[in-house]
């Protein structure tokens, strides 16, 4: 007798379960947990990097970050608007720069910045400066594709309205248009503040002070110190107190986003 849809549904469900509890259990019978803990849980360790990893690491992780997002978000509503623009070189040159920006590895322009750059320039930069330029070129190029499409995405009527109240192109697009698009891409921009995060790990490159470093850096330090992977395990997690709460403010305003669109649709119908 065949089965029915819902209960090959049903049985299917329970097939997963199954596997994923046999899979737990394999890989708790085959584990060293005393090295695990030892490893990895060692408190010993973790006295050591505590309060510091916190107080010093997290917070110039956020540094870093903020920096590099601010001046990212400068040049990319400067770019988004230089790609929708009718005059055709500000098109190309935004293009060229974008497309070269997301092309281009961070890795590399920590490296051109950190040391390219001072070498053909005799330009010194102190470390905040480097993670800012680099983190802010590389963030720019991906947060003006985002701008742009948030831009594009606001109702024609909406500056048509702002026209027939005698508002000039300028002062629409600066008071009506990117304010509005600004909240269609929240979402995607925390998702790109996420990332620099992530990246700001780079910065070991440039050869910190101790003062200096980042979470990443911390952690190798720590790793080489303690020869224990805890103080890896403690800049992860501190790397998570960024990210996770980020993570949640993007799902939570696009599921805002996607409710406000579903009342419009409504109100249209």
């Amino acid at each position: 007798m065949a089965m029915s849809p819902r209960k090959r549904a049903q049985v299917f469900r329970g097939v997963q379960y199954l596997v994923l509890v046999v899979a737990l259990v394999v890989l708790g019978l085959l584990a060293d947990w005393g090295t695990i803990r030892e490893s990895f849980f060692n408190p010993d360790a973790a006295a050591t990097q505590l309060p510091e990893v916190v107080t010093l690491a997290l917070v110039n992780t956020i540094v870093y970050t903020g920096l590099g997002f601010g001046l990212g978000l400068g040049i990319g509503l400067v770019l988004a608007l230089m790609k929708l623009s009718s005059v055709g070189p500000y098109r190309w040159l935004a293009t060229v720069y974008i497309e070269f920006f997301r092309g281009v590895p961070a890795l590399l322009v920590f490296i051109a910045l950190g040391f390219g750059v001072p070498m053909a320039f005799d330009l010194r930069f102190d470390v905040y400066s480097t993670a800012a330029l680099a983190l802010g070129l590389v963030g720019s190029a991906y947060i003006a594709e985002t701008l742009r499409a948030g831009i594009q995405a606001v109702p024609n009527g909406q500056i048509e309205a702002s026209r027939s109240l005698g508002m000039s192109q300028g002062r629409t697009t600066m008071t009506v248009v990117i304010p509005q698009a600004f909240r269609i891409i929240l979402p995607p921009l925390t998702n790109e503040l996420i990332l620099l995060t992530k990246d700001s790990s780079l910065i070991y490159l440039l050869g910190l002070m101790r003062d200096e470093y980042e979470l990443a850096k911390f952690g190798r330090e720590g790793l080489n110190a303690t020869k224990s992977f805890t103080p890896i395990l403690l800049a992860g997690l501190c790397y998570l107190i960024i990210t996770v709460p980020l993570g949640y403010l993007s799902r939570r305003l696009e599921r805002r986003r996607g409710k406000k669109a579903d009342e419009g649709l409504e109100v249209t119908a």
